[in-house]
């Protein structure tokens, strides 16, 4: 075994101490206070892991209690980093185990965030520090970026970049293998349905889980005093085919009851017929594909009755080569008469090709360690590449696994997390070589 190998092996369990240290915080965003801008626990956990740092001797700094890094090397603009996030989407229902802890049963880590995104971070920060053990002298600056605020809009970056310059080149932990080269653009369009006074009257709140984030699995409705409920089942939004949507299953049984009233009642045929089990845009005239990205994928993530009658919020991850102008254009087209559209969300795509040199080092790097084809690929997530200059996503699922994160028992196999300290530290001591 090389030095790499026989540092993991040795310090495997001190890693999972301070791994398990983070995934007790229940880190949250939620409603902010002093010194807090994402609330007491996001911030918590910042201060935890900026502790940890410094005690491994890298210099630490917090910005505005939104986003902190530990820096390996001297003081300037001249370095490689990595960025990862520190908070966490909400536990849900469902849970073998405590969704705050770090648990293992027959080779697998459970817990919210061991794969999004504690787990990879800490093992970024715990492979520099290995590194530094070993003697490794980074030609470059190294510098791990903590963030607070990535699953609710990732305005911690703007924080960053108002004090701080954009790196020459770095990747955030957040997504998959291979390297990832291009993001799909993600738009998210709120449907208003208008209904008449005495439609809208006998309709109660939609009453479930509902977020932009997943395809939510529980949702029912009072309609001329009837309780009607849907039962699904939860998957990320961006892999909508891993799930079953409360939201179309209920829309299919509202569709079928003759107590509704006729305009209600077309309504919720129209988005029986556009959306139920239909993942690809086929039911909407809005199957785009292209080779880098495949297809188009759409999910209805919101359901709820609005002051004039009803909204519908739809989550669409639309291929590189495709605009949100054709997406939407094409979208408005196909809208039954009276349905108005607007845009809530808004994010472009991207393909970042021009750091062929650095991306074929983390290629090569993945390769050697799994075995694995090393072909870059794109994504239908959304990462911190969205908004920071000069960094693309690497890691840290591996081919196969998808529609993890975001759900109870999240997990982690133990031997993808000693792979992913593996090929990280070897990234960290290519890319300062």
């Amino acid at each position: 075994m090389d030095q790499i190998n026989t540092a993991i092996e040795e310090n495997w369990l001190d890693f999972l101490d301070l791994l398990k240290q983070v995934m007790q915080v229940p880190s949250v965003k939620s409603v902010p206070g002093p010194g807090a801008p994402f609330g007491k626990e996001a911030r918590s956990v910042l201060s935890l892991v900026m502790d940890k740092s410094a005690g491994y001797g890298f210099q630490t700094k917090v910005i505005d209690d939104a986003i902190g890094y530990a820096q390996w090397g001297n003081d300037g603009s001249d370095y490689i980093w990595v960025l990862g996030h520190l908070d966490v989407v909400p536990a849900g229902q469902g849970w073998e185990f405590p969704p705050f802890d770090l648990s293992e049963k027959k080779g697998r880590f459970y817990g919210r965030g061991i794969l999004d995104n504690k787990g990879p971070i800490m093992c970024c920060l715990y492979g520099m520090k290995l590194l530094k053990d070993l003697g490794h002298q980074p030609k470059k600056n190294l510098r791990i970026i903590f963030g607070t605020d990535e699953e609710s809009g990732m305005s911690d970056i703007s924080h960053y970049l108002a004090e701080e310059s954009p790196p020459l080149f770095g990747f955030t932990p957040d997504c998959k293998y291979p390297v990832v080269y291009g993001e799909r653009g993600i738009v998210n369009v709120v449907l208003h349905f208008t209904l008449p006074e005495e439609e809208h009257q006998q309709i109660s709140r939609f009453e479930g889980g509902q977020f932009r984030d997943h395809v939510p699995d529980q949702l029912h409705v009072r309609i001329a005093k009837k309780e009607i409920s849907a039962s699904g089942k939860r998957a990320p939004s961006n892999a909508p085919e891993l799930g079953e949507n409360a939201i179309t299953i209920l829309v299919s049984k509202l569709a079928e009851e003759r107590m509704i009233t006729p305009i209600a009642q077309g309504y919720f045929r129209w988005i029986c017929q556009s959306f139920h089990q239909k993942h690809f845009g086929e039911g909407i005239d809005l199957a785009f594909e292209d080779e880098d990205s495949g297809k188009l994928i759409l999910t209805p993530v919101v359901l709820q009755k609005s002051p004039e009658g009803l909204l519908l919020e739809i989550a669409l991850r639309y291929p590189v080569t495709v605009s949100e102008k054709q997406v939407v254009s094409r979208l408005k087209n196909q809208l039954p008469l009276g349905v108005d559209l607007e845009v809530v969300r808004s994010i472009p795509g991207f393909c970042r090709t021009e750091e062929q040199k650095k991306i074929d080092t983390l290629s090569m790097i993945y390769h050697q360690v799994t075995g694995n084809d090393p072909k870059p690929v794109t994504t239908t997530g959304a990462t911190y590449a969205r908004k920071m200059p000069n960094i693309l996503a690497f890691g840290p699922s591996f081919p196969g696994q998808k529609g993890i994160a975001h759900t109870a028992n999240e997990y982690m196999d133990s031997a993808d997390l000693r792979t992913n300290l593996e090929i990280y530290m070897r990234s960290l001591q290519a890319l300062t070589e």
